[in-house]
């Protein structure tokens, strides 16, 4: 089955974060992607975070991200968990990295998100991200990952 890339904007790839968060019970905080042109992935699952601005780090861009996109506080609390190097030579760009952290939230930080981009917030089970078509799929890697990092 060919599945069309779900973008239709000028490719504009940057180094960026992202946070893999769960909440006490285990289950993925994920963003519904906002259905607009330009966007990669729009209306899918993804993981919360973006592009690093010009002199941040990545961990400074994760923790900012968190606190543009869901008025979350999480700085110090962020840990590294995995990076990749993504490569769009194909589209006359070069590589890029995506640095993933990890992030718990308590129940009651959960219930007083507020969410700042993005169509939604959804608390969504591994097995159900790892299946569906609808995660990006860079995030749903990374996603794998943290759920098989303890074989």
């Amino acid at each position: 089955m060919h599945r069309e890339f779900p973008y239709t904007g000028i490719l504009s790839p940057a180094d960026a974060s992202a946070v893999i968060l769960t909440n006490g019970d285990g289950l993925y905080v994920m963003q519904r992607r906002d259905k607009r042109p330009g966007i990669f992935y729009p209306g899918y699952l993804g993981l919360f975070g973006g592009a690093c601005e010009k002199g941040e780090d990545y961990n400074q861009a994760a923790v900012r991200e968190l606190r543009e996109e869901l008025s979350l506080e999480l700085t110090g609390r962020l840990e590294f968990f995995s990076q990749t190097s993504l490569g769009f030579e194909p589209f006359g760009h070069g590589r890029v990295e995506r640095v993933f952290f990890t992030g718990t939230l308590s129940n009651d930080e959960f219930s007083n998100i507020r969410l700042g981009e993005g169509a939604g917030v959804e608390l969504v089970e591994a097995r159900q991200l790892l299946t569906a078509e609808n995660v990006a799929p860079y995030d749903a890697f990374a996603i794998w990952l943290h759920c098989n990092s303890s074989r």
